[in-house]
């Protein structure tokens, strides 16, 4: 019996991952592709420590640096750059591996994520407006009217799952359980194969420290003066990369650039440490692989 042609890594920031896929892919001939939602934008390159480019000459990378940071990409979106590069691939025979730290990629690979399109803020609004003045149970019965599912099993007082349902109801014309009903896994079961690179934490947490150091030497200071001379969106996704908001408080003179360092260090740590329990709790079948060494970047 041959092995999946489709390989998952996954596993938190500076766990090494990214070199595991390397070695994967250059004994196997694979497409190593991105899984990482912040290695998808191109002005993130040290920020997000993407593959450098002698990693890339020694193997095909696919979905990195593919975005700018003014257009958001959410998880549908990757998945629909994603699927014809696969499909691309099985006509090719060639295997791929999918390498990141991203939870909601995997989860849309191997049990499928409703690409449910996005709610207008006015009609969020709305429906919060809306919920105010009527309260709970009558919203709760006017939603009942739209999505009975929804108003049935979300719970008392949720009164930001209720709104979110009436509002994806009145935008897409279709009830929000039933976007979650219609949705399908990338990948199907027996395809591929998966684990989860989980390093000892001491030395995660050190790489995590060390990696950061190593990002403000190679220009991260200098990605993030670019990303400041743009006067971008602070809420898009690449504004809200780890270590953005530090380093530009230090380049506005209100932080020193040892506690940018430090707090984007913290950051680091922190990251990694919701990227463990993510996967702990949403991946618990899937084999552990402990890095054998860690190192930065």
């Amino acid at each position: 019996m041959t092995e999946p042609a489709i390989t998952l890594i996954a596993g938190p920031t500076a766990s090494g991952k990214s070199a595991h896929a390397l070695k994967l892919a250059r004994e196997t001939g694979a497409v190593i592709i991105n899984a990482d939602s912040q290695q998808l934008y191109a002005d993130l390159n040290v920020l997000s420590a993407r593959p450098s480019p002698d990693d890339e000459a020694l193997a095909e990378h696919r979905l990195y640096g593919v975005a700018d940071a003014a257009d958001p990409w959410s998880v549908g979106r990757w998945a629909r750059a994603l699927e014809p590069l696969l499909a691309d691939l099985r006509d090719e025979g060639r295997p791929a591996v999918l390498v990141g730290g991203t939870g909601l990629y995997f989860t849309a690979l191997t049990r499928g994520l409703a690409d449910i399109p996005e709610v207008p803020v006015r009609e969020r609004e709305l429906a919060s407006e809306m919920f105010d003045l009527i309260g709970e149970v009558e919203f709760r019965r006017r939603l009942a009217e739209v999505d009975p599912v929804s108003a049935q099993s979300i719970e008392a007082g949720d009164q930001q799952r209720l709104g979110r349902a009436w509002a994806v109801a009145k935008t897409t014309g279709r009830s929000l359980s039933d976007w979650h009903a219609s949705t399908r896994p990338i990948l199907q079961p027996g395809e591929h194969q998966a684990w989860v690179i989980e390093p000892d934490r001491a030395a995660l947490y050190a790489n995590c420290d060390r990696r950061v150091t190593w990002m403000v030497a190679a220009g991260a200071l200098e990605e993030v003066r670019a990303l400041m001379k743009r006067r971008l969106d602070p809420e898009l996704p690449a504004m809200k990369a780890v270590g953005v908001r530090d380093f530009a408080a230090h380049l506005t003179g209100k932080m020193s650039l040892e506690a940018a360092v430090a707090a984007t260090q913290q950051a680091t740590r922190n990251y990694a440490k919701r990227q463990l329990t993510w996967f702990r709790n949403q991946t618990p079948d899937w084999p552990r692989v402990a890095a054998p060494s860690v190192t930065a970047p």
